[in-house]
């Protein structure tokens, strides 16, 4: 599954939740919709491994955004505990040119964690970890957008500037279609999809429910949510937070 994105900024966004949130959700839409392709796996099967006990150890995922600006990176990596603060979780490092962020010869680029969050896809004690990613001479990647931008707001942070995101999205089937939508043809025109109730008028609700409480579960300051003007389109809303 896919999902197509189209953001409308309140403000300039700053905030770690909106980013975090955006990962949420994209990784709920790909493994509940993958229900629907032939390559999935068996989710009662993982369940049954992730109740084990895991000791005092905790998983810590580290999350980064790659060369494009748009596609997010993941890797994991064991702590001895788990940590009470950002600054307890250590520098780490991946393979840059595999992430379109340098070259084959000179790969290493460094992930400087910035926040973390509860993590509720393991849930327990396991996190995750915001990232800012930089090369290998410690100079920002050039994706790496929050590094300046957060010198500026340090500059006016007497002023406590607020932010907040309205996030627009729409869910796509495996074939590209929108969820839901007849495969011969249209749904009817726009007017009883806007707020919907009904299985009739909205699709992909597991997918919205999902995402909000996991947000809620992280922490984050989501604000709400709503089904928009077009059937399988939804969007939600981070903040207002101070930056």
């Amino acid at each position: 599954a896919v999902v197509s994105t189209q953001s409308k900024q309140w403000y300039q966004r700053r905030v770690h939740g909106e980013c975090l949130s955006l990962f949420l959700f994209i990784s709920i839409v790909n493994s509940v919709l993958k229900m629907f392709n032939a390559a999935s796996t068996n989710k009662v099967v993982l369940e049954k491994y992730l109740s084990l006990p895991q000791g005092s150890r905790v998983q810590a995922t580290y999350i980064w955004i790659d060369g494009t600006g748009q596609g997010i990176r993941t890797k994991t990596k064991s702590l001895e505990s788990k940590p009470s603060k950002v600054e307890d979780v250590p520098i780490w490092n991946y393979d840059g040119s595999s992430c379109y962020q340098a070259e084959g010869s000179n790969s290493d680029t460094y992930l400087h964690p910035v926040k973390i969050y509860p993590c509720p896809f393991r849930r327990g004690d396991n996190v995750l970890v915001l990232c800012e990613a930089f090369k290998y001479n410690q100079e920002p990647t050039l994706t790496n957008k929050r590094k300046a931008c957060k010198e500026v707001m340090d500059k006016a942070k007497e002023f406590a500037p607020w932010f907040g995101i309205e996030q627009e999205y729409t869910l796509l089937d495996q074939d590209g279609h929108p969820f839901g939508w007849p495969k011969d043809g249209f749904p009817g025109p726009q007017g009883p999809y806007y707020c919907g109730v009904g299985a009739n008028k909205v699709y992909g609700r597991d997918v919205v429910e999902a995402h909000y409480r996991c947000c809620l579960y992280a922490g984050i300051r989501i604000s709400g949510t709503n089904a928009e003007v077009m059937p399988a389109q939804w969007e939600f809303q981070v903040g207002p937070t101070e930056g």
